[in-house]
């Protein structure tokens, strides 16, 4: 049976806990190196898989690069949460009133957004579409690596709990290059 690895890409420019990082913050020296840490990769990893945000795909390249695997898909359904405009590039304490506000009810209703954001059940969704995307390209190709984002992989490894999974997500986030594999139950 082939497995699904999952890994965060490395640190990027600006990172800041709590902070809503603008899709195109590039990836850092320090990230190529946790990328180089994360080496080697299982034996049965055949392919890489990435998100389309420029710090998963530099980290899927860097990847690519020291293995020689392939990257053999850049998907939308492996980006990150995407958060409401109106916070990326902010940290919590300058959060909006109207995102502090959702933020407070999401839980209770979960299908709410914040402005252009994604809300949870939107996320939860998503990630569904995204692990049927996984096991069909496993199949396929093999075992693979998916590099992604933290509240992304926390909603696949957490799908019992349904969309709220996206809360224990952001309270237990992913190392930089942290590699865990999916287990399906």
């Amino acid at each position: 049976m082939a497995d699904i690895w999952l890994m965060r890409h490395g640190t990027y420019e600006g990172h800041r806990p709590g902070y809503h990082a603008p899709l195109d913050a590039p990836l850092t020296a320090a990230g190529r190196a946790e990328a180089r840490r994360s080496l080697p990769l299982p034996d049965s990893v055949t392919a890489i898989v990435t998100s389309p945000v420029l710090r998963a795909r530099q980290t899927a390249a860097e990847l690519a690069r020291l293995t020689g695997l392939p990257i053999i898909a850049t998907s939308p359904l492996l980006a990150e949460w995407r958060a409401p405009s109106i916070v990326l590039g902010h940290t919590p304490a300058t959060y909006p009133p109207a995102y502090r506000a959702w933020r407070e009810h999401r839980l209770a209703h979960p299908s709410s957004r914040c402005g252009d954001g994604e809300s949870l059940t939107d996320l939860y969704s998503r990630a569904t579409r995204c692990a049927d995307f996984l096991h069909h390209t496993v199949e396929k190709h093999g075992s693979l690596l998916a590099v992604s984002h933290t509240l992304l992989l926390g909603v696949l490894t957490q799908f019992p709990e349904g969309p709220t999974a996206f809360t224990t997500a952001a309270r237990s986030p992913w190392q930089f290059a942290e590699r865990r594999l999916l287990t399906t139950s």
